[in-house]
């Protein structure tokens, strides 16, 4: 694999769905948010030989292998493919010059909610080799889902990173709270949230696409949960 086999850009910022809010309104956010569950945390030294291993089954499988695409993103000389299985995506950041995947982020199904919001909603998860990080990978990922006009809700849990991230992410991009109900349907907070909502694990962050609507998957739900 040579970095010539690949002709990607990376989609300007300019599509960029902006948030609906003010910088007062992010600084609240902040300061509502700190309860939030933040306790992931995906910095284990084997990371680089996850990937290795990874990359020589996608090499040595030809169905996987024939099955990513390249993807329009170009950064720092990183090529990017893309695998979509059973409704989940697979995006790998690989280096041309070590013939390495270095970067991996998997848009997940949610089981949490139902059929109708599945439509619109996946849990984006990454992972980035020691040497790579602090290059902006995650960023152009989620921006590129993002403006492709898919929206992102948080899983469970987040790491502080892909917290730091998110809040980035809110500058440009709509950011609400919402909640999954027993039926699975999404329920849209009003703000601010009664102190300890959070706590829940059925509370989670959705950073809303590129021409897309939070109308589109949630009901509205008054602040005290009810």
């Amino acid at each position: 694999m040579t970095a010539s086999t690949f002709c990607l850009h990376l989609p300007g910022h300019a599509t960029a769905t902006k948030a609906q809010s003010s910088p007062g309104l992010r600084g609240r956010w902040a300061q509502w948010l700190t309860e939030l569950r933040i306790d992931v945390d995906l910095s284990g030294r084997d990371i680089q030989r996850e990937f290795d291993a990874l990359y020589d089954r996608i090499r040595t499988n030809h169905r996987t292998r024939d099955a990513m695409q390249p993807l329009t993103l170009h950064l720092r000389g990183l090529v990017f493919r893309l695998r979509e299985a059973d409704g989940e995506y697979f995006v790998y950041a690989i280096d041309p010059l070590r013939n390495r995947i270095v970067a991996y982020t998997v848009f997940n199904r949610l089981v949490e909610v139902d059929r109708r919001t599945d439509r619109h909603l996946r849990a984006p998860h990454t992972k980035v080799a020691h040497g790579y990080r602090r290059m902006g990978i995650a960023t152009a990922i989620y921006r590129w889902w993002l403006d492709s006009g898919r929206c992102l809700m948080t899983g469970a849990r987040q790491s502080a990173g892909a917290h730091g991230l998110w809040m980035a992410l809110a500058r440009d991009y709509e950011l609400a709270a919402v909640r999954i109900d027993a039926t699975k349907r999404v329920q849209q907070l009003q703000m601010p949230p009664p102190p300890g909502f959070f706590d829940a694990l059925d509370t989670r962050l959705v950073l809303v696409g590129r021409d897309c609507s939070l109308a589109d998957f949630t009901q509205p739900v008054a602040c005290n949960g009810r």
